[in-house]
């Protein structure tokens, strides 16, 4: 019999698949990465045809020294590392490193490639084996040299420049000047008035309303009233001519199709995740990590859904029709089209031989397998197999219907109205909504033409233009997925790393940029204009796809993105100096000297300073500026709770807070941005979950909701995952510039930690 090791990345994983396997195999886990470049300057040389000097990940040395060693009782190795990029990559470096000890002479190595973890995908994969793919690895390889070289060249710049201790990413930098351009928007915007005009009307004791459209034969257009004077005179005008009554002039009737949402891509997952239950990106791919990986549900851990880095909406032939059968046996079959719904992937250069997010059986219902799941699986696991039967659903028939009213002789109402009449997929599920309101489904009475109703009420509600809402982290991905920054496997990592590095911070689940974020985005912008410019990073995203097809050579990229980088850096070195970039100018002078001022950086953020210093030490807050006469912000529906005073949002010495607008006299202060829940239970209490919180100084921080009863507190993003060393209930995310992400246990005594991300550190 022969005997085979079978390499993948995770214990967990490991596990599962193993059980499928059975005698005549061993499965270890390479625990992420085994080989990454030497983390130091001159890890990739340019001078030398971009040669990159690799060492083995300290963290993995042992686990690499467990595969050696197995290797040796086996007749073959069977690497099956993800499906993608990244997982092509361990299995390289891992083959590479077992030939430098001389194991493979006469070992046939292969690679298994599959995409969800179950029985028979396993045994297929095994039995279709493959060679490496060069070209992915290649692509990988690239990739990782782009990333070093920006980030080795252009921290160290930005070291001197602006402030000791930043560093910039060829990725995350882009993602940056979304953010802070879309604040400097805000802070631009300028709002408008304008009026509606609308009639409280009633039929059969239905209540309704009606908006004005035509105002003497004119039609009315968003800015066509702009005060309430103007407003006042209309409705005036109005319930003279109406004389307490609309009549129904016209009944449009129509019927509109609605069709599902393709199912999910590992972009609309975390959007959705995001909207729907309020997931982070990384939190979302952490917990479908443990879905596709395998969990206990009564009869042996099993994978529940199929990889989830994929940009593909595809859907195996054989899914689709458990599927259908699904849909038939619960929701009837009049729900199922006659033909299988078939969806065109968008990305470009997406891998169609991957799948969409779908459940590894769709007869696995959420409910039924709710009891072996955390909450946050089963919520995940929900959202995953509801979208993936509703894309096989027949559409939804929506009845509409628009009726207009004379008031008068020259002035029309119109009142819209839908009704569901059809609900086809939207019994199963509806896709949520960024930043724009839901259509009016309201019904209206029954009418027809000639109907004389009474007007209960002729009003007018007065509104404000409003700028642009901040990115969402669904909304950032959604654009970055637009733009062609990034790809599946890099979405959660460049959000936590704008974050890790205190450029951008998340305030009511909103981006809002810090002051160190936008002097580093000017910076950038100014001197590296091209390098945070999205058409260029896509095109770069798209060479490293043609390299990964085979398309492309990936050293001549490197090559041509090299030379005018590293020309731009040194001319930015010479010329430039600190001030430049740390100084922003504005049109006013100094009360003291009379020099000009400018906006500055300072260490607890930006100030307006004297450009005279230190001759003139003149200083003031921002916040005291151009805008001396602005009122502070009111926190809109809440009033004080200890003095019914309004409630203002202030900025303190330790950042922004809500405060009582009575201070001095009520001294009543909360935080703005309330404390997370993470679910995760407290392992020192076990009564309450860790929260978490934001400290005085601005640092992340997670403790028990029983604070001060329960004084539990760790650093680092607890996981309801238990250490395998000291068996501790949870494990936590730890982010260093040396190791990049890591699991590891909160328990000083416990010296565990292992690479928790598969995406490489930059």
């Amino acid at each position: 019999m022969v005997n085979r090791l079978v390499v993948v990345e995770s214990p967990a994983k490991a596990k599962t698949i193993k059980k499928y396997l059975g005698k005549g195999y061993q499965v270890l886990a390479s625990y992420g990465h085994v080989r990454d470049l030497l983390p130091k300057e001159g890890a990739v040389d340019p001078a030398s045809d971009f040669a990159m000097k690799y060492v083995v990940i300290e963290k993995n040395a042992n686990q690499v020294k467990t595969i050696a060693e197995s290797l040796k009782k086996v007749d073959e190795l069977l690497l099956a590392t993800d499906p993608d990029r990244e997982g092509e990559a361990i299995a390289y470096h891992l083959c590479e490193l077992m030939r430098e000890k001389g194991l493979l002479k006469e070992k046939p190595v292969h690679r298994v490639v599959f995409h969800e973890i179950t029985k028979t995908a396993i045994l297929e994969a095994i039995n279709h084996a493959r060679d490496l793919s060069m070209d992915l690895v290649n692509a990988q390889q690239a990739r990782r040299a782009l990333d070093y070289l920006v980030g080795f060249n252009l921290s160290p710049l930005l070291w001197r420049k602006v402030r000791p201790g930043l560093s910039a990413g060829r990725v995350q930098s882009p993602a940056l000047r979304m953010i802070v351009e879309r604040e400097l928007e805000i802070e631009k915007f300028q709002a408008r008035e304008y009026w509606t005009i609308e009639a409280d009307v009633t039929k059969d004791e239905q209540p309704f309303t009606a908006k004005l459209v035509e105002f003497s034969e004119e039609k009315l257009k968003q800015f066509s009233v702009t005060d309430g004077d103007m407003a006042n005179q209309i409705i005036a005008d109005l319930k003279k001519a109406g004389k307490g009554k609309l009549i129904v002039k016209n009944i449009e009737k129509k019927k509109r199709k609605r069709n599902p949402s393709a199912p999910f891509t590992t972009s609309t997952l975390q959007q959705e995740a995001s909207r729907k239950l309020g997931f982070g990106a990384a939190r979302t791919m952490r917990i479908a990590q443990q879905l596709y990986e395998g969990i206990d549900i009564g009869e042996g851990a099993q994978g529940l859904i199929t990889y989830m880095r994929t940009d593909s909406v595809n859907l195996a032939s054989v899914a689709v029709e458990e599927i259908r059968e699904v849909i038939a046996a619960r929701y009837g079959k009049d729900t199922l089209p006659s033909e299988a719904h078939v969806y065109k992937t968008k990305a470009k250069n997406a891998q169609e031989a991957h799948e969409a997010i779908r459940p590894t059986s769709a007869a696995l219902h959420p409910d039924d397998i709710k009891h072996a799941l955390s909450p946050d699986q089963y919520k995940l696991y929900n959202l995953v197999w509801k979208r993936t039967i509703a894309c096989q659903m027949i559409p939804a028939t929506i009845d509409t219907v628009a009726v207009d009213f004379t008031c008068g002789e020259h002035h029309i109402f119109r009142a819209n109205g839908s009704i569901i009449a059809i609900p086809g997929f939207l019994q199963v599920y509806e896709e949520g909504i960024d930043d724009a309101k839901k259509e009016d489904g309201k019904m209206l009475p029954l009418l027809k033409e000639g109907d004389i109703l009474p007007i209960l009420n002729i009003r007018g509600e007065q509104h404000f233009t409003e700028p642009p809402p901040r990115y969402s982290e669904a909304t950032l991905v959604k654009t970055m997925e637009e733009y062609g920054i990034g790809r599946p496997s890099t979405y959660a990592t460049i959000i936590s790393t704008l974050q890790q590095r205190e450029y951008a911070v998340l305030e009511n689940k909103r981006f809002h940029p810090t002051d160190v974020g936008r002097v580093v985005n000017r910076f950038l912008t100014t001197y590296f204009q091209q390098y945070v410019d999205y058409g260029f990073t896509a095109q770069l995203e798209n060479e490293l796809d043609e390299i990964s097809l085979g398309e492309k050579e990936w050293r001549p990229v490197l090559r041509e993105f090299w030379q005018p980088f590293i020309d731009l850096v040194k001319e930015t070195q010479e010329n430039v100096q600190r001030k430049d970039v740390t100084q922003e100018p504005i049109d006013e002078k100094c009360p003291q000297c009379g020099s000009a001022l400018s906006i500055r950086l300072g260490r607890r953020g930006r100030f307006i300073g004297c450009t005279s210093y230190p001759e003139c030490d003149y200083t003031r807050s921002l916040e005291d500026g151009t805008s001396q006469d602005a009122k502070p912000e009111i926190v809109e529906g809440r009033l004080c709770p200890t003095c019914e005073s309004p409630l203002q949002i202030k900025k303190g010495k330790y950042g922004k807070f809500i405060g009582c607008s009575s201070y001095p006299d009520c001294k009543f202060i909360e935080p703005l941005e309330k404390p997370e829940d993470t679910g995760v239970e407290c392992p020192s209490c076990k009564e309450g979950n860790i929260l978490k919180r934001k400290s005085r100084q601005g640092k992340i921080f997670y403790s028990c909701a029983r604070y001060p009863d329960c004084k539990y507190a760790l650093w680092y993003q607890p996981l309801n995952e238990p250490c395998p060393l000291c068996e501790w209930p949870i494990t936590a995310v730890k982010i260093t510039k040396k190791n990049g992400t890591e699991r590891v246990c909160p328990q000083q005594s416990c010296k565990f930690s292992e690479p928790y991300d598969e995406t490489p550190p930059t």
